[in-house]
């Protein structure tokens, strides 16, 4: 369970990477995308290195940090956020279930 890749687009990208980094049991690092701010919007792209406990737990503290920044959390709001395991298996957090985010972090 390591070396997860992961996108996250949005105006408040940095915030919420720095967010998503901070949940217990989740280690990485990130950086910013390109040209970071074009129209408004900015990316991340970053790799979590390290997940410490149940893979169930931290997918369903993923959940609800994806939740929380998509529908605005203290003014601050994201677009997209994508998850690319190991083996290279793509998942959009939009419609994303816990399960699904948990194989995703299995791989």
């Amino acid at each position: 369970m390591a070396d997860i890749q992961f996108e996250v687009q949005g105006q408040d990208a940095v915030a919420a990477t720095e967010e998503l980094l901070s949940i217990s049991g989740v280690s990485g690092n990130y950086e910013t995308e390109g040209e970071a701010e074009r129209e408004g919007t900015l990316a991340t792209i970053g790799v979590i290195v390290g997940i410490v406990g149940g893979a169930i737990a931290i997918a369903e503290q993923i959940r609800k940090w994806y939740q929380q920044y998509k529908q605005g959390k203290s003014g601050k709001k994201i677009d997209k956020v994508l998850l690319i395991s190991r083996s290279g298996k793509r998942l959009l957090l939009e419609n994303a279930t816990i399960e699904q985010i948990k194989e995703i972090l299995d791989e």
